[in-house]
């Protein structure tokens, strides 16, 4: 009888359903994004609980190829591809203050990190941890898995970390939101931007991409990130740093993105096929995971991850009056770094200033360029 509670509904042979669910799983991540709720977590926290509930309930089984598939070989496909428009000379020449905002959040991070590992008893997990949400709140999902990948985090541990990290996320980005709206904040760091706005929320400070996924460009960016792939993971083998390929492929990538921006510029789709196997990797990590080991491990992390983010915002807010950046730019800074472009660009958008829409997006892709070696 015990034998049957633990046969999972769905073999670990079943490899077309088992990959229905991953792309089922994958286009809920996707679908809740585009809502109100996903304005306010992120869809990745959803695909992760909804595949710990179907393999933790005993519907999908904790491991097979299919999900070790996906991790080998997908997550270093999506590197080039979400890196592909990382412009770095434009990004140092457009973003000002906001450049240095963000410069500020990620020296905040890594300050918070170290002082935080000094401060709470991790465990071993404990210097994993503190490279990966370095990686992570300086650039996004993509660094926090490659750092992931580097220091070798086993999917319990990845999932315990990713998952503390969330509800911190989330306090973050609703604690950015509001903090235009703070008046003693707003007497510390005047805005200028913020003054003449007044908050205004305008749709039409919104640019709504519109992508079409062409075969040319698609099957263009899929060989050249094979081909970056294949060359990271001989150059990685030939120096002895095998276990170290993911930073390859992100130094290779960010090359080739600053040898020919103007080419990768026009490349439509890239982009959104990387996330589509960043969302089938977080699939496979809930489905693999025991939630009973989260739950008891988690706590400890959620408070390291808040000590973290209340560093960085006192480093921030202190940079920003000592070098009079206007409160509304080191806001950006700082959300470019901790939630990435999508969400800091929402958020400048949602409050009126257009201005910051475009430096946030590129410092949130700088994040992503330079994240994971600094994890």
């Amino acid at each position: 009888m015990l034998e049957a509670l633990n046969t999972p509904l769905i073999g670990p042979d079943n490899v077309f359903a088992l990959c229905a669910i991953l792309v089922g799983l994958a286009w809920l991540g996707f679908w809740i994004d585009g809502t109100w709720l996903g304005r306010r977590s992120s869809g990745v926290v959803w695909v992760l609980i909804a595949g710990m509930a179907l393999s933790n309930f005993g519907a999908l089984p904790f491991s097979t190829p299919a999900y070790d598939v996906i991790g080998k070989y997908f997550v270093p496909l999506s590197i080039p591809l979400l890196l592909f428009k990382a412009n770095l000379r434009r990004i140092f020449v457009d973003g000002g203050p906001v450049l240095a905002a963000f410069a500020l959040a990620a020296f905040g991070t890594v300050v918070g990190a170290i002082t935080g590992y000094l401060v709470f008893d991790l465990g071993e997990i404990g210097p994993k941890a503190a490279g990966v949400y370095t990686g992570g709140w300086i650039g996004g999902a993509v660094n926090f898995v490659g750092v992931a990948r580097a220091v070798e985090l086993t999917p319990e541990e990845f999932t315990i970390a990713i998952g503390a990290s969330s509800g911190v996320s989330i306090i973050m980005l609703m604690t950015l939101v509001a903090l235009s709206g703070v008046p003693a904040l707003r007497r510390l760091v005047p805005s200028a931007i913020i003054d003449a706005g007044a908050g205004r929320s305008d749709g039409a400070a919104a640019e709504e991409e519109r992508i079409h996924l062409r075969l040319p460009h698609v099957s263009g960016a899929l060989a050249l990130s094979f081909l970056i792939c294949a060359v990271s993971a001989a150059t990685a083998a030939s120096l002895g740093l095998s276990n170290y390929e993911i930073l390859f492929i992100t130094a290779f990538a960010v090359t080739a993105a600053n040898i020919a921006p103007r080419f990768f510029q026009l490349l439509e789709g890239d982009f959104q096929l990387g996330m589509f196997a960043m969302y089938l990797f977080f699939a496979s990590i809930g489905l693999g995971t025991d939630a009973i080991s989260f739950l008891s491990s988690a706590p400890v992390l959620f408070l390291f991850g808040l000590w973290i983010l209340g560093v960085h915002l006192i480093v921030v807010v202190a940079g920003a009056r000592l070098f009079r950046i206007d409160l509304a730019q080191a806001i950006i800074g700082s959300g470019a770094a901790l939630v990435g472009p999508a969400p800091t660009a929402a958020i400048a958008s949602a409050r009126g200033w257009r201005g910051l829409v475009t430096p946030g997006i590129m410092c949130g892709v700088l994040g992503y360029a330079i994240a994971t070696f600094i994890g």
